[in-house]
Parts: C-alpha cells; structure tokens; sequence
C-alpha cells in the first residue's frame, strides 16, 4: 500500500511539473488545457476513444462546450444587456470595415498575447514576399520541434508545397507548417521575423510585436485595435480568405478541419477567420463577417470560460449587433 501511494504521488509531481514547465507563468492560467477546450472540432475530441487518448496525454477531460457555441444556438435577443453580462473575453472589438465605425468595444487598446491569431501576419510576408507557391518545402525536426501542447500532425521529412504549408497554418493552425514557411523565407526565421514586424509597422500597429512566426510565444503581443487593422489588411488576399474560411481538406493522406467552429455555417458569412490558444493568451478569435449588409471585423481576446467560448462570445455579440441594427 505505501509502495501504491509512493507511486501516486511521484505521478502527480510529475504531472504538475511537466505542467509548470509549458512556459513561465503557466501556473497562473487556466487549469484545464485540454486540446479539445481550445478546438471542439478536432478529430480526436470527436469520438470516446479519442477522448480518452486526449485525457491520458493532457490529464484533464474536456470541458462542456459553451451552449451559444452550439449549431443550433438562437442568433436573435430580446436582452442584448444580459448577452453582455455573459460574455467571458476580456478584450473585444467590432469595427465596419468600410467606415472604420466602433460598433463594440471591450479594453481594444489593451496589448496582450495573440497566440496563433499570428499566423495571419505569417501568411502576409509569406504573400507579399511573392515567392513560388507551388515550392516544395520538408518539414524537418526545427519545424516538429516547436513546443506545444498540441503535438503536430506533420512527421518529419514530410514534403508539402508552401500553398498547402500557407492552407494548414491558417485553416488548421498547423504550427510546423507557419515554423516551416518562416524558415524558408530568405535570411531564415530571424529575416521572417524581422518581415512581420516591418510589415505590422506598415499597417499602423503600433501596439504590436512579433518575435516568432507561428504564435506560441507570449512575447508576440498585439490589441484588438491593431488587429483589426491586420484582419483587413489579410481580408484583402483572396488566397488567406480562401483558406481561412475552408471548412476543411485532405492534405498528404490526413483529414485537417477548420479551427473555427463557426466556419460553414449556413447562417454565418464568414469572410476570413483565425483562431488563436496558449494559456497566457486564452481563446482567441477574429474574423470578418457579413452582417446586415456591411462587413465588420470582429476580435475577441482572452475569452475563458467552458470549451468554445470565444465562439459562444461571437455568437452573443452578434445577437447584440442584430438587436441595434434591427432597432433603427
């Protein structure tokens, strides 16, 4: 019996250790970082036995996904004061792209982590560098090594062209293939790096900082206001909406699915989309949409709360939206 309770206890040092050690901090983030709270839409969050793999790899089971996250959540209100009560992210911004009109706003000054909402900066060097997009590039170990979670679904010596690299980075938010297309950019990581941040000074964001190319860092820091500015910038390439909005693909034998639930929706025009997670930054979400006839770019950062609440949080400030528009 003392022999079972060493052992207990030795796994569960272990286990809180291999926790501390996912980057400075993490202690003070949200306990449960269960991959599937961060994407409900992944394959493995989809049957039990997925489920159960996930649970003894990450240690947690998955939360309830929020209940306005849901397909069949009510996009109309008669209380858009209480949809306001609900929602969980700490910054927000809702902005007409055409007349640059605040139509929501929650802290969009605030300069925060973004997580993977970087591989749209990403994915405008990578555009603007005008370089082929038929290239073959291999996946090699610098690329499969970039600490995350969420292990990568690319093996080593995987050989993909940048366009499907740019296509999983930004449906699926493959963190190799963002490493991987930084890491071909001429000069290198450091040059890319260096890319993305001449470019973020280019589009007015003053408040942002990039130091990596796939969003993993917390010291890749921007506001909703400057992304607001580089959601329209992105928005305006027809490849980065095209593949943002792609519910999903079969990409070198696999099947890869769109980060954003909301994505293929009948009832949603989404126009460009990307999701972000880390434990610093929570779930992060920005899109542009459609909307009683104007397109707004939409960012939600930092939600908390159940799995898919930046979705649930998308959908309750669409409901407000809805109401004011309705109202005039």
């Amino acid at each position: 019996m003392a022999v079972q309770h060493a052992r207990a206890a030795f796994f569960a040092m272990a286990a809180l250790a291999a926790t501390l050690a996912w980057s400075p901090g993490a202690s003070a983030q949200v306990a449960n970082f269960h991959p599937c709270n961060a994407q409900p839409a992944l394959p493995i969050c989809q049957h039990g036995y997925g489920k159960r793999v996930a649970v003894q790899r990450w240690g947690a089971q998955p939360e309830a996904l929020d209940p306005d996250a849901a397909l069949r959540a009510s996009l109309v209100t008669r209380n858009p004061a209480r949809e306001i009560e609900k929602l969980t992210s700490t910054t927000i911004l809702v902005e007409d792209m055409d007349t640059a009109e605040v139509l929501f706003a929650r802290d969009p000054d605030v300069v925060r982590p973004i997580a993977s909402i970087t591989k749209l900066m990403t994915a405008l060097v990578v555009l603007k560098a005008g370089q082929p997009l038929d290239e073959m590039i291999r996946i090699d170990a610098s690329d499969d090594g970039v600490p995350s979670e969420l292990p990568s679904r690319l093996a080593v010596g995987t050989s993909l062209s940048r366009s499907d690299l740019l296509h999983l980075a930004l449906m699926s938010s493959e963190n190799s293939a963002a490493h991987a297309l930084g890491r071909a950019y001429p000069g290198g990581i450091r040059a890319f790096v260096d890319a993305m941040n001449a470019q973020a000074q280019a589009l007015g964001m003053t408040d942002s900082r990039f130091v990596e190319p796939v969003g993993l860092s917390n010291e890749n820091v921007s506001s909703a206001s400057d992304l607001a500015r580089l959601i329209k910038a992105a928005a305006r390439q027809p490849l980065i909406r095209q593949f943002t909005t792609d519910p999903g693909d079969k990409v070198s034998g696999q099947v890869f699915h769109n980060t954003n639930m909301l994505v293929g929706r009948p009832d949603w025009a989404i126009l460009a989309s990307k999701t972000g997670t880390t434990r610093e930054a929570g779930d992060c979400l920005i899109m542009v949409l459609e909307l009683g006839g104007r397109q707004l770019a939409m960012v939600l950062l930092n939600a908390q709360g159940v799995s898919g609440a930046r979705f649930g949080d998308a959908v309750r400030v669409r409901r407000v939206l809805s109401s004011r528009m309705a109202a005039k």
